[in-house]
């Protein structure tokens, strides 16, 4: 069987498509908007309305559509408020030997750091958190954002540039 006969409405090719997308959508919406609740609600509800709309989507544009919908959902939510990047330290040392002033001024710049990613404009930091959080290529940045490669190139360029305004040594 071709892609180009394969049916979205097809439950074993729309299972594949959630397993295959939607931690990533869910991770994209964590890093750009920052809130873990609503990105699991909108991942869900953009997966719901490709299965109501599965006939109208074909299998090469499932990604796209799944991208755009829940870009599009996360944007009519936040859109009067700014959003805080909210972190969670992935695992606490229970002894260190670190000195305790090493902590203190390494605890200092990670707020220091989450604060200046958390005042990019937006798009600098969406940019920003999939290349160096996700580990995506430009390219693959320009495909989830449906914007040129340089313009990547050109949002992580001014990322750099006012992280390094807000943090200076970095």
């Amino acid at each position: 069987m071709t892609k180009k006969t394969v049916s979205v409405c097809e439950e074993k090719v729309y299972e594949q498509l959630y397993h295959d997308h939607a931690e990533k959508i869910y991770r994209y919406l964590c890093y750009r908007y920052g809130d873990i609740e609503k990105a699991h609600d909108i991942v869900q509800d953009s997966f719901a309305k490709l299965w109501v709309n599965c006939s109208k989507v074909i299998f090469e544009a499932a990604k796209s559509f799944l991208y755009k919908v829940a870009n599009n959902a996360s944007l009519n939510e936040i859109r009067s408020q700014k959003t805080m990047l909210k972190y969670q330290a992935t695992t606490q040392k229970t002894y260190t030997n670190e000195s305790p002033e090493f902590q203190m001024e390494e605890k200092e710049f990670m707020d220091r750091l989450n604060r200046a990613i958390s005042n990019l404009k937006d798009r600098q930091r969406e940019v920003f958190l999939l290349s160096r959080m996700e580990k995506k290529t430009y390219r693959e940045i320009a495909e989830i954002l449906d914007i040129s490669v340089k313009a990547v190139e050109k949002r992580m360029q001014l990322a750099l540039l006012n992280l390094r305004k807000s943090i200076p040594n970095i």
